[in-house]
């Protein structure tokens, strides 16, 4: 049952989106959004660790929502919202240089307790994956950034760059083992 009322919401979804595209009728947005606003309160509130920010986050993204939707083709709204909100999250995060970030090559997230050392080793860390990223084959550069943080998904990035989906899918998984193998790479170098 629970299958079938997410399939619905789904349509329900792809149809606001659609007419949203079509008047750019904010009201429409702002019932879409209204339905995943816990969703994105919940994915502030994890990264910025703060209730504040976390609601001003929430209403910036909305913003945000008001030019992106228009520009992207999103095939599943729910899952583009929660990367937009990641993303504006990490942004947010990586802007702020007083606070401490956590770097892995797969999530990065607010470290719950640090030390001034642990904050200058993110930082070095995050300078890692910046160079590790413009250092991959073109394609795969691309891809990456495309995906992870302009939170395209595979159509739209395949549309954008005239590449076939599973090329792309392809361009993303190698970049992302490339981008992992030097950054650990690189770490290894400078505790030689």
């Amino acid at each position: 049952m629970a299958f079938i009322k997410n399939i619905a919401t789904a349509a329900e979804d792809s149809e606001l989106v659609l007419q949203y595209r079509k008047s750019g009728n904010v009201d429409l947005l702002g019932t879409l959004y209204s339905r995943y606003m816990d969703l994105v309160y919940g994915v502030c509130m994890k990264y910025l660790q703060d209730p504040e920010e976390a609601k001003d986050s929430v209403m910036l993204i909305f913003e945000e929502l008001v030019t992106k939707l228009k520009k992207h083709e999103v095939g599943n709204f729910r899952g583009w919202l929660y990367q937009l909100a990641r993303n504006h999250c990490l942004m947010r995060i990586r802007s702020d240089k007083r606070r401490p970030v956590n770097v892995d090559t797969d999530l990065v997230y607010l470290a719950d307790d640090w030390h001034p050392d642990d904050a200058l080793r993110k930082e070095a860390l995050l300078t890692e994956m910046e160079y590790c990223l413009e250092n991959l084959p073109a394609e795969q550069k691309t891809a990456v950034r495309l995906f992870y943080l302009e939170a395209k998904c595979y159509k739209a990035i395949s549309e954008e760059t005239g590449t076939e989906i599973n090329k792309v899918r392809s361009f993303i998984q190698n970049g992302r083992r490339n981008l992992k193998i030097c950054i650990e790479g690189q770490v290894m170098q400078k505790t030689k």
